[in-house]
């Protein structure tokens, strides 16, 4: 409960004015902005740009101890660096004030004590208001933290809705997550190609074909044409059924009698999130023949989609 009045006191106090100047200069911004913090606030500070980053935001996060021995070299006038501190006064942040100011960048300092030198050093600055830390004592840093990472979460969504950034740009910026497959992924990526797959002709008796059936592991036969045109699909749940009602003697009939004519078909270019719904309904199904102007060119299989995280 106490960590929840210390919240709310940042909420209630907190000049939002200042939040949204800080916003305008980080869309404003036309370099990279970059931050930099010592100890927990180093630590914030790297998961913001993080997220930043991830919504589409250039962002990097600078030791200042490494920037004084060199990597200051990567900021130009372009940049903004953001400097977090709660107490405003942390040394390695201010040594780092005048050279960056060298460099020409802006500065701008993050903290929760009015008037220290970090926020007269610096371009900008923005006051986290802080009543005090959680901790028994007033002195490990928890609310102080938590404040900050609201503060940078909240402008890492200001600034994603400020750009308009869409589900499939976000997507783009998250390819190895499940969001960013869905988006992303496409049947052509993810089918196996028409060279290996168990095809054959419609004229072939299912007799001739049964170790094409099962050897491939496809779970079906596709019928085609000399030229490549897909005719019809036979599956081993056809076979079953079919040795059901036919008995034995629907071994020697030809595919192309027994074979479906007109099955489910999706395109190379279709999401691969699409076409597994498309295997859901009207009733299920466990592959799809990828198909372009009636030509055969691959398979698609629910084993596939699952295994590609879809």
């Amino acid at each position: 409960m106490d960590q929840q009045k210390f919240l709310n006191h940042f909420f209630d106090t907190c000049d939002w004015s200042m939040i949204e100047n800080f916003c305008k200069a980080l869309l404003e911004c036309k370099g990279t902005v970059f931050f930099s913090g010592v100890g927990k606030s180093g630590f914030i500070s790297q998961k913001v740009c993080m997220t930043l980053v991830s919504t589409g935001t250039k962002s990097v996060f600078l030791s200042p101890t490494d920037a004084l021995h060199g990597d200051i070299g990567i900021i130009s006038e372009d940049d903004l660096l953001v400097l977090v501190s709660k107490s405003g006064s942390t040394e390695e942040l201010l040594k780092l004030v005048p050279y960056a100011k060298a460099k020409g960048a802006k500065l701008v300092g993050i903290h929760s004590q009015p008037g220290c030198k970090l926020a007269k050093a610096c371009d900008m600055d923005v006051h986290l208001p802080l009543m005090r830390e959680l901790c028994p004592f007033d002195l490990a840093p928890v609310t102080s933290t938590a404040i900050q990472m609201l503060f940078g979460d909240t402008c890492a969504v200001a600034i994603m809705q400020a750009k308009k950034l869409t589900m499939d740009e976000y997507a783009m910026n998250h390819p190895a997550g499940r969001i960013g497959k869905r988006l992303i992924l496409k049947v052509g990526d993810v089918m196996k190609v028409a060279k290996d797959l168990p095809t054959c002709s419609a004229d072939a008796t299912l007799m001739t074909e049964l170790v094409n059936l099962s050897a491939k592991g496809c779970g079906c036969l596709l019928m085609v044409q000399d030229d490549g045109k897909l005719t019809g699909v036979y599956t081993d749940g056809d076979l079953r059924r079919d040795l059901g009602t036919k008995g034995a003697g629907v071994l020697d009939m030809k595919l192309s009698s027994i074979m479906t004519k007109s099955p489910r078909m999706v395109s190379p270019d279709m999401k691969a999130v699409d076409a597994m719904q498309m295997m859901e309904t009207p009733s299920p199904v466990t592959f799809l023949p990828v198909v372009e102007d009636g030509y055969l060119r691959g398979l698609i299989t629910l084993h596939t989609l699952v295994s590609a995280g879809l």
